[in-house]
Order: structure tokens, then sequence, then C-alpha cells
């Protein structure tokens, strides 16, 4: 949430009155005087504190959620279910949105917020995170293949992947298994690499997510909030500088 806006629904006075503090280095942010107005925070990840009293609002909640196959990683959809239709009413908050979308036929990790500025933190390409998926294919994944992803793949479209750590687990004429790490999100990328490579893809899921991790025991449909641990790796996002 912006600095401005918690502070006011904190009950620290209006918009006009958040900027006079900011403006006379009444606000610190984990101990550092901060003067942005539009500052992403969050009062459960950071120490925030206003001529030295402790902010304690804090309307963010994090989910990490296993999301099943036909299932829409979106808000709304006419003609599917979303992610935010799994969440129950307990759980449910205004503004809930996906971060990390997947295909409608792809499976696994993806974080629920109603943090609004944090999904496009953690996509911005200054930040590299790394997407991990186990992927299965039709046909044979020979040795050279670690080697093709990591080159960089070009697409005939003319659209260049950065290199793929490609990791394989089987392989054989009927069906490969691997797992396969990029560090961007172009539209059907995985799918489309390994079409580059001469295989179709027919079974994806994302297994990890920067610091996230999807365990076993969580089921299709399922999700959690995040863990302590977790929660402090988001702090990466939360930068003041």
């Amino acid at each position: 949430m912006r600095l401005d806006k918690l502070l006011t629904e904190a009950g620290l006075g209006s918009r006009n009155d958040i900027k006079k503090l900011l403006k006379a280095h009444q606000v610190r942010v984990d101990g550092e005087v901060v003067t942005t107005a539009n500052l992403n925070v969050d009062a459960s990840l950071q120490e925030i504190t206003v001529s030295g009293r402790k902010v304690t609002h804090s309307p963010e909640v994090y989910y990490l959620m296993n999301k099943p196959s036909g299932v829409v990683s979106a808000r709304t959809d006419r003609e599917h279910q979303t992610v935010i239709d799994l969440i129950t009413e307990t759980d449910y908050r205004e503004g809930l949105y996906p971060v990390g979308r997947l295909d409608r036929d792809t499976e696994g990790l993806v974080i629920i917020t109603n943090n609004g500025p944090l999904g496009f933190r953690m996509l911005h390409p200054k930040h590299h995170v790394d997407k991990t998926y186990y992927v299965e294919v039709n046909d044979k994944l020979h040795a050279d293949a670690p080697a093709f992803f990591e080159k960089g793949i070009a697409f005939l479209d003319g659209t260049t992947c950065k290199p793929a750590r490609l990791e394989i687990i089987s392989s054989s004429s009927e069906k490969s298994c691997a797992r396969v790490t990029i560090s961007e999100g172009k539209f059907h990328q995985v799918k489309k690499m390994f079409l580059a490579y001469g295989v179709k893809v027919t079974y994806l899921k994302r297994i990890s997510f920067g610091g996230f991790h999807l365990e076993e025991e969580l089921e299709p449909g399922s999700y959690r909030p995040l863990t302590p641990k977790e929660k402090e790796f988001l702090k990466t996002y939360f930068d003041i500088g």
C-alpha cells in the first residue's frame, strides 16, 4: 500500500497532513527517514514510525496457492473460474490479484495478494526473479538439450529468450521429464522453448518463484498464508532506496 494511504487509514491525518509529516522528516521505515508519499510499504513486514510512534495498521494479505489446471490467473473472467474464486469468504480482501500469471492449463505456484504495487516490483526486470517449472514432453530430450536452453532461444517471430537452465529428470521417446528455470516471463515462453527444441509440452507446473517454493502436500486449488520466512523474503521488494 502507498505510504500516504496507509498513514491516512491509520488515522494519522489527511493526505496533506501526511505530506507535512514527510516533509518534516517525521516518518521512518525500518529506521530510515523517508519523504516519498507513494512508497510501497506494509506495516506487517516493516517497522513504520511517525514521530516515534509505531504504526500497526496492516490491511495487506499474502497467500501462496497451488493453481489447478483449468483455472484462470486473473481477478475476474466471464467464462472460467479464477484463482480469486478459490479464496474463501473469510480470507477474501478487496483488491486481491495474482502475482505471476500462469496459462489456464498450467498448474502450480501463484502468489495472491491485495498489495497493489507488489506484482510490478516482483516482476520488474531489475530483480531477475527465477521461476522453475516441472515439465513433461512427448518425446526424447537428448544430452544436447541443456546446452540448447543455456545459450538462449530465438523464436520464429524474432523474440529472443534469455539463457535458461534445464535439468533432465528422465528421457524416452514416449515421455521425458525435466525441470527448467527461467528469469523472465514471455507469453507461453516455456512451451515455445520446448517447441523450438522439437518437442511438445504435455504437462507444466510451476514449482518455485523467487524465494517461494511449492510443497507437495499443498493440493491443487489449495492455498496458505505466507510463512514468516517467506514474508521476510518479500521485504526485498520494499526497498526504500
